[in-house]
């Protein structure tokens, strides 16, 4: 599978250093990205939009059931790119936190932070973390892989998921379980502000829960994907205040790191130059900057992507 894949990056690297953007014939690209409700899906789509409009490719916008997904099938050598949410790549690099071995994933452009935040009714009972235990918590899609950032986080306020009834559905299906009483709070999040935090507030009278500082504190020493995320007041129907929210893993774009290195600059170059025709679809565009785009989340970035910043001044020189 890695000579598929490496014939087709070569393909594809061939069809930008020799082709004009208008070309006829096109190679093809998918980008996974992530089930409807959450950012994800609409930042992939706004990724696929740019890079088909302004590189030479044509190309599409796969939802997938998100990031766990998303590497393995860049591992298979099924998609090209994708948006993952970085924690959740970091242990893949590793071969740690569950993944049976390592998966060589390289980053190209980091992005928005993933702002999660648990959500509930104002009257299930629950006002912290640990009030979780006992109830019925809907902890993302099944087969999302969003395991690998919430263990640590309940782990660092005394919790596992034995401590609750853990359920599985989209961002938007979990709003409808809360709606319904299926569900006693549900983890929902992605960029700010995130779509299905907006529709369960605007439905319904929410909470959003606190994080322990304490906990916290533990969670950004001890990874480098967690930091601190203030959300503005007013973000959200009901929150008032500006809400200490904390960052799961920026998402970010990746590749396997046998992408040819001139195709992984070309599609770099192409996201970060028109890095505003993504904002105008999500604010999450807005991270696509000089500050950002090469901050380290723990996973390596591809020789291709880092000889694009080096050309513009964003990465260090070789000597």
């Amino acid at each position: 599978m890695a000579s598929m894949r490496y014939g087709i990056s070569v393909l594809l690297a061939a069809a930008v250093s020799c082709a004009p953007a208008d070309e006829t014939t096109q190679q093809f690209i998918s980008i996974g990205s992530a089930p409807p409700g959450g950012a994800f899906f609409i930042v992939g789509g706004a990724l696929a939009e740019v890079l088909d409009q302004y590189g030479p490719w044509s190309v599409t916008s796969e939802a997938t059931k998100g990031s766990l997904e998303s590497i393995r099938r860049l591992e298979s050598g099924e998609l090209e790119i994708a948006l993952a949410n970085s924690s959740i790549t970091y242990f893949a690099v590793r071969g740690e936190a569950g993944w049976e071995r390592a998966y060589p994933m390289r980053s190209l452009v980091t992005m928005a932070p993933n702002v999660l935040i648990f959500v509930t009714p104002r009257d299930s009972g629950i006002e912290t973390i640990r009030d979780l235990a006992g109830k019925r918590i809907v902890a993302g899609p099944a087969g999302a892989g969003w395991e690998f950032f919430i263990r640590p986080m309940l782990a660092a306020h005394g919790l596992s998921y034995d401590d609750f009834t853990p359920l599985n559905n989209t961002q938007a299906g979990a709003v409808d379980m809360l709606a319904d009483g299926s569900a006693d709070a549900a983890f929902l999040g992605g960029a700010v502000p995130t779509a299905s935090i907006v529709q369960a507030t605007t439905s319904q009278d929410i909470l959003l829960v606190p994080f322990e500082e304490e906990a916290k504190a533990e969670l950004i020493e001890a990874y480098p994907f967690y930091f601190h995320v203030p959300i503005p007041a007013g973000t959200y129907r009901g929150q008032d205040e500006e809400f200490p929210g904390l960052n799961f893993g920026s998402m970010h774009v990746i590749a396997h790191e046998d992408m040819d290195d001139e195709l992984a600059y070309q599609i770099t170059r192409t996201i970060y130059e028109n890095r505003e025709r993504v904002t105008e679809k999500h604010p999450a565009g807005a991270f696509i900057n000089a500050e950002n785009a090469t901050s380290d989340n723990g996973t390596p970035f591809h020789p291709g992507a880092i000889r694009y910043y080096r050309e513009i001044g964003l990465w260090p020189s070789e000597e």
